[in-house]
């Protein structure tokens, strides 16, 4: 299995976010020693890089969760019940992730 880097996870986002996601938050994909990739919805246009800033929702994965949540692999809803990955702060940030990613 062809796995993502860091940079080819920060690019699949920024094409998925565009300029206006409507998440209206930020959100932080926090892949550990792989580093992060920082989801900015507030801003105009909204942005996605990877500073490790405060966000309003964390999401802890690993790098290939991550690239397998964002090739349509793996349903976020699923593999947050399987405990996947782990979500802290805003839930309901985590819910509109669904529609961006």
């Amino acid at each position: 299995m062809n796995t993502m880097d860091l940079q080819a996870c920060t690019q699949a986002l920024r094409a998925k976010v565009g300029d206006a996601s409507g998440l209206n938050a930020t959100v932080k994909f926090d892949c550990g020693d792989d580093g992060v990739a920082f989801i900015d919805g507030k801003s105009v246009p909204n942005s996605v890089s990877n500073d490790n800033l405060d966000a309003d929702c964390t999401v802890a994965i690993t790098l290939e969760n991550l690239a397998a949540l964002i090739n349509g692999d793996l349903d976020p809803a699923t593999g947050f019940m399987m405990g996947r990955f782990k979500v802290s702060g805003d839930m309901s940030v985590a819910m509109k992730l669904q529609r961006v990613v």
